[in-house]
């Protein structure tokens, strides 16, 4: 009997693929800058070569730009500028959070402290902004003024969205659906990086408007694939509940009063040992409202496919990453 492929690992095999080029530019930006203070040197080729997690948005920019028509390699110098401002907000992220560890390794916040995360991020910031003025240096004025554009209200967007988050940080009480919606306006970023590799492909702006539809809705799907990952990890949901918002299946759970006071209990205990968290997850995954919530991603996911399904180009990636955001969460197939 045959294995069946693993959608996310076909996934991530993709945009690595994609992205690698870009990846290895913003790498390689970073690895060439002399800085004096020597932990901050550190720290910057730290991230840039053991923890850089950014594969998706080059990967995907050069997937939006084959989809109207373009050639996916003019997509590389913008996708390395994309790459370091997303580390840049990645960074910054981790400080608010307060995360030490992300995917199984440390943060620069966690190797080497606050001031150097700051000052990293800042460097992040300050070089990805440089390569995405090189990169579009040559561009006619108006492809150049809608791509800045973007850039600079997406990361406005995302950075509000972050702020109103920070706000709720340790509140249990914060309905499912009031931290859907600010779910919502946290995708500006993968909103604009569907616009960003609709344009670099020179597509019209009726193709703009439905790369933007689906790059939203892509990445609403992965950013609530996330939420779910996330019920799965004691260090994680530990962290969230100390520091953060807890994950939207758990809040969405919270609509039952017994059900919330099972799972703070035993979230209030001394440490959130694997068989704790295998209790809560439990909880979460067997209830009607985590069924509210998965019923939500399929219509989305639904969506997407139907939008995706009336391109030209780059259909079978865009609609293998849309079905992937939903695979291993007891979904139907």
């Amino acid at each position: 009997m045959p294995v069946k492929k693993s959608l996310v690992k076909e996934t991530v095999t993709l945009l690595r693929n994609r992205g690698a080029k870009s990846l290895e530019i913003a790498r390689q930006s970073i690895r060439q800058e002399e800085i004096k203070h020597k932990l901050l040197a550190e720290a910057m080729r730290y991230f840039a070569t053991e923890a850089f997690p950014d594969v998706m948005h080059p990967g995907l920019l050069t997937i939006y730009c084959e989809a109207v028509g373009g050639k996916p390699d003019e997509t590389i110098q913008v996708g390395a500028a994309m790459t370091l401002l997303v580390a840049a907000a990645d960074i910054h992220d981790d400080l608010v959070d307060g995360s030490e560890i992300k995917n199984g390794k440390p943060t620069v916040l966690g190797k080497y402290g606050k001031d150097i995360a700051v000052l990293t991020g800042d460097a992040f910031l300050i070089k990805g902004l440089y390569l995405l003025y090189e990169a579009i240096a040559e561009f006619p004025s108006g492809k150049k003024n809608a791509l800045l554009r973007l850039v600079k209200q997406a990361f406005f967007d995302l950075s509000s969205a972050e702020a109103e988050e920070a706000a709720f940080r340790g509140n249990v009480d914060i309905s499912g659906r009031d931290y859907f919606e600010l779910i919502k306006r946290k995708i500006a970023v993968a909103e604009a990086t569907a616009k960003i590799g609709a344009i670099l492909g020179n597509g019209t702006i009726n193709q703009v408007r439905a790369l933007g539809e689906i790059g939203y809705t892509l990445g609403l799907l992965n950013t609530l694939r996330d939420e779910f990952i996330d019920v799965f990890e004691a260090d994680e949901l530990s962290n969230r509940f100390k520091n953060e918002i807890l994950p939207l299946p758990v809040l969405y759970v919270f609509q039952d009063p017994e059900k919330k006071k099972q799972i703070i209990q035993l979230l209030k205990e001394l440490k959130l040992t694997k068989a704790k968290t295998e209790r809560i997850v439990d909880i979460v995954m067997e209830a009607k409202e985590t069924e509210e919530l998965r019923n939500e991603m399929r219509f989305l996911m639904r969506k997407g496919l139907r939008s995706a399904s009336k391109l030209r180009c780059a259909q079978k990636q865009l609609m293998l990453m849309l079905n992937s955001a939903t695979e291993d969460l007891s979904f139907e197939p």
